[in-house]
């Protein structure tokens, strides 16, 4: 049998362990909170760091358990504490997480409970990708639906999953669970357990340096969540380190919604409802060396280097996410293939119209063939997906998803063509450059920045998202600014006859 890389095995088992000084640091800080655990349990004990710190700080401990599915670090544990006092009430065990039966095994430990450790720091899909085992049965735990089942949010980081199922174990009980783990998987555990209604009583998000502790480039954290039956908390206060002494903020679930900033959005929540017009995703391809070119002359070269002479038909000006962060928007670099204009329409017309074109796409079928995404099966060749008459607006508001701004920039056309964007990239779809100017005042008005920023998590991979966006009631907001008559007629007159007029109506005092 071949024997898997060692790298791998690491990243399938999310094997980062935990230095010693900083499990000390952390059950110093529970010791502070008052924590006094009868029961001490490590889901995910590897060598057992947070264990020996556990039982140098917490004197009235009755029993200890530790599991992990690796031998030789259970045996290296095993040997640490085989000369300790009390160590027959330590019990360790060489088992899988997924398969153990915890919910029976935690009700007959003695109360209060503290389930403390770092679980694996790796995702369903990178597991999936290296052939890895080490996962749970696979389920939609998320209970997403249609697209969102398949284009990526279906993906969670396995600690995901396992936090999740010790939230479910804790509920109703005194308890405390305290948990390294990367912090977007922090908010997304809390927003379920919120939106479950388990009994927290109160949680902390307190950040960790992990580039020093791990050497990994995460931003990382100590979610600390105390139970109660009687309570029922849907906020969480967020410190900037584990020694900080006051909340950077609080975040936690206002009327339905997910806030970042808890006090800032309820200073501003009556900007709060849905957009009266849609925001949009760019287009998505998932073959950049193909499709994204660089135009040089009448031709055009691809990212393998190739040069081509193609018809123009199927050719638009590209801007990425990069681009709007920069601003590098009145000459974009690069022009984008679009072969539909709605998702499966037919491209095999392509062959007639623009035979050029055609004959290039067909030369790099074998690039599009290898596209592993599931929204392309069973579609026309060289499909797309997130394009729409909306892709082809004339003109456009447009914001990066991946960059920690909000800079709403309205686009026009360049070289008598819509600018497009990709995937990484928002906008609203707009029949004028004046609507576009105007919309994009309104939006980089002070209101509706703070009250989008009380939204967003800007620690996120993607801060900015269209969920978030479409919150934000446009109507709502030109009453703050005394601008609804101007927004209104923005919004019904498509073509304004004069740009400065808008302009000069779209002018906002700052506040």
């Amino acid at each position: 049998m071949t024997r898997r890389p060692r790298n791998a095995r690491r990243v399938e088992f999310g094997d980062f362990q935990t230095p010693l000084s900083l499990a000390k640091q952390i059950c110093s800080l529970l010791v502070r909170q008052g924590c006094q655990p009868a029961s001490i349990i490590e889901p995910t004990c590897g060598r057992g760091s947070f264990l020996l710190a556990a039982l140098e700080h917490f004197p009235r401990w009755q029993t200890v358990l530790g599991v992990d599915v690796n031998a030789q670090y259970v045996h290296f544990l095993e040997t640490q504490l085989c000369d300790r006092p009390g160590h027959d009430k330590i019990h360790l065990a060489v088992d899988n997480f997924f398969k153990r039966d915890w919910a029976t095994e935690i009700e007959r430990l003695p109360k209060p409970l503290l389930v403390l450790g770092n679980p694996p720091w790796v995702t369903n899909a990178t597991l999936g990708s290296l052939g890895g085992k080490n996962l749970p049965k696979k389920s939609n735990h998320k209970n997403l639906n249609g697209l969102d089942a398949i284009t990526g949010k279906s993906n969670f980081d396995i600690s995901e999953w396992m936090l999740l199922e010790m939230l479910k174990w804790l509920n109703g009980r005194e308890a405390t669970l305290a948990m390294l783990c990367k912090t977007g998987v922090a908010r997304k555990i809390l927003q379920e357990a919120w939106k479950q209604e388990l009994h927290l009583e109160t949680v902390e998000i307190r950040e960790v340096d992990a580039a020093k502790a791990f050497q990994a480039a995460v931003d990382a954290c100590l979610l600390i969540c105390k139970f109660c039956p009687q309570s029922s908390s849907r906020h969480a206060e967020w410190f900037s380190s584990l020694e900080a002494h006051l909340p950077r903020c609080s975040i936690g679930i206002h009327q339905g919604r997910f806030v970042a900033d808890l006090p800032r959005f309820q200073k501003w929540e009556h900007l709060a409802g849905r957009s009266q017009i849609q925001w949009r995703s760019g287009i998505k391809h998932d073959c950049a060396k193909i499709m994204e070119l660089q135009k040089e002359g009448a031709r055009y070269r691809n990212g393998l280097h190739d040069l081509w002479e193609m018809e123009e038909e199927y050719l638009y000006p590209l801007l990425k996410s990069s681009d709007l962060a920069h601003r590098r928007i009145e000459c974009p670099r690069k022009w984008l293939l679009v072969p539909q204009r709605f998702i499966g329409e037919d491209t095999l017309q392509i062959r007639e119209s623009a035979p050029k074109t055609w004959n290039y796409l067909k030369t790099y079928i074998e690039h599009f063939n290898r596209r592993t995404s599931s929204i392309y099966r069973n579609r026309p060749p060289f499909s797309l997906f997130g394009v729409g008459e909306y892709s082809f607006a004339p003109a456009k508001v447009a914001i990066s998803a991946l960059h920690k701004k909000l800079d709403f920039i309205p686009l026009g056309r360049y070289a008598r063509k819509p600018m497009v964007l990709d995937d990484t990239c928002y906008f609203l779809p707009c029949s004028s450059i004046a609507q576009a100017e105007s919309l994009a005042l309104l939006l980089n008005s002070s209101p509706a920045q703070k009250f989008l920023g009380s939204l967003i998590f800007w620690d996120a991979k993607r801060p900015i998202t269209i969920e978030i966006l479409q919150q934000l009631d446009l109507n709502a907001l030109a009453r703050e600014l005394g601008k609804e008559a101007t927004y209104l007629d923005c919004v019904e007159n498509p073509f304004p006859k004069k740009r400065a007029d808008l302009q000069k109506s779209f002018s906002f005092p700052s506040v």
